[in-house]
């Protein structure tokens, strides 16, 4: 290191200085000079190597590498020159100043591990980023296990840190942590879990995000947003956000409607309650009215002479909903009676919509029950409903009008 200052305390002494003063300079010069190198060699980086990079990225078929070279990873990387540079040309300046170079130098590894933490972390978001834009990843909750990588190089780089601090080996270090590993359990107790759940609901496909679960426990019903180390925020359907830990929703039961998106129906379930008075044998003029009107069909009938009226009415049911366009033909369509009831004989409708998006769904849901109430007094029945106070008022004037 002497050779390289030694031009320099030649030309200064050509002036008259002293040794002190030409000493003094020299370090000054050097590390004037140390300090240009570096930025120097940073703005030829970002402004030379970057661009030149980054265009051979663009020409290649392939994407992922423009994520690689974009504009956040390479300030990242470009972050890296300046504390090289120094700690490999400080002994020029401070070889005969030991002990301010050890700290300098130490300095410049605390800088330089920094850096590489600001490089690691940059470099897992645009990982984030490519697994997003990937088919097969897109709806993984990866974002969790990038977030547990970041937490242990972050601990990693702390202990690095300290080491060099007070001068100590990493590893001596790590032995001290394992005595109080306890602590550290208890302290990261959330982490390690949100790991362990996040690794589990990617690898069962349990959660994606976009899925429609609800969890009455936590009072969530609506879109998974984001999955995360320590929680899965929710935005429920009056746009409020519930955030649930990920480690309840493998310990705890939660309803995932994605099934019901990826086969393309949606189940409607909802029954009628008939008056069970109404329930009689259809007549021959009853079924010829149903015929005239076409709302039955002979081959329905099965040779019964004389049919129950309720069980015209569900073959019509079933004729209506295999007709219907909205109603999907390929699943389960079925119509049944349930087990009678105080509040009638409940008749149940079961089928599958076509669509699965909301609004569509209950207009068709709507549009089929309109249709069947409007219908069943032409088979001769009721809906059950219990008597109001208007019933009770109607009654009482029939009797005084009939006394």
């Amino acid at each position: 290191m002497e050779e390289l200052n030694g031009p320099i305390a030649d030309w200064l002494a050509g002036f008259g200085w002293s040794k002190v003063q030409i000493d003094w300079t020299t370090r000054i010069i050097v590390l004037a000079g140390i300090i240009i190198l570096s930025w120097l060699t940073t703005k030829l980086f970002r402004n030379l190597v970057i661009p030149v990079l980054q265009r051979i990225s663009r020409q290649t078929k392939a994407t992922w590498d423009d994520y690689l070279f974009n504009d956040r990873m390479m300030r990242a990387t470009a972050r890296l020159i300046p504390p090289i540079i120094w700690y490999m040309l400080l002994g020029a300046a401070l070889h005969d100043m030991p002990v301010l170079l050890d700290i300098l130098r130490k300095a410049c590894l605390i800088y330089l591990i920094v850096a590489v933490l600001m490089l690691i972390s940059a470099f897992l978001d645009t990982l984030y980023e490519i697994s997003t834009q990937h088919e097969a990843l897109r709806n993984r909750p990866l974002k969790g296990i990038y977030q547990m990588i970041k937490l242990v190089a972050f601990s990693v780089g702390a202990i690095l840190v300290v080491s060099i601090l007070i001068g100590r080996d990493a590893t001596s270090i790590l032995a001290g942590l394992g005595a109080s590993a306890a602590v550290l359990m208890l302290i990261f107790r959330d982490s390690i879990l949100g790991l362990v759940a996040g690794v589990q609901l990617s690898a069962n496909d349990m959660l994606r995000p976009g899925d429609w679960i609800t969890m009455q426990k936590y009072g969530a019903d609506g879109y998974v947003t984001e999955v995360t180390l320590t929680t899965v925020k929710i935005q429920n359907f009056d746009k409020t956000i519930t955030t649930i830990p990920p480690y309840a929703l493998v310990s705890d039961s939660f309803q995932n409607w994605r099934g019901m998106r990826e086969c393309g129906g949606r189940r409607i379930k909802r029954s009628l309650s008939i008056d069970a008075d109404t329930v009689r044998f259809c007549t021959a003029e009853e079924l010829a009215a149903l015929r005239d009107k076409g709302l039955l069909d002979e081959k329905d009938l099965k040779n019964e002479q004389h049919p129950v009226n309720l069980q015209v009415f569900r073959d019509y049911i079933r004729y209506y909903m295999k007709h219907n366009p909205g109603i999907h033909a390929d699943m389960m369509q079925m119509v049944r009676m349930l087990q009678p009831t105080p509040e009638g004989l409940p008749l149940e409708v079961y089928c599958f919509s076509r669509t699965t998006e909301w609004i569509a769904y209950e207009a068709l849901q709507s549009e089929i029950f309109d249709h069947l109430l409007a219908v069943l007094p032409e088979f001769g029945l009721r809906v059950f409903q219990r008597p109001s106070g208007d019933d009770v008022r109607q009654l009482r004037e029939k009797i005084e009008i009939n006394d």
